[in-house]
């Protein structure tokens, strides 16, 4: 699994905004000018988001 890092609050409304649900379970793996790449902290699920 890859390691993360709590997101900020911009990164949070950015996941919201993606139609991530509980942003408490993802951790943010990279932060990229126009991607936002998420793992979740359980399941090691990633996901790539545009970052609004």
């Amino acid at each position: 699994m890859k390691s993360g890092r709590k997101p900020t609050l911009k990164q949070r409304k950015a996941m919201e905004w993606a139609g991530v649900r509980n942003t408490n379970e993802w951790l943010v793996v990279k932060n990229l000018p126009g991607e936002l790449h998420i793992v979740h902290r359980l399941t090691g699920q990633i996901k790539e988001l545009p970052n609004g």
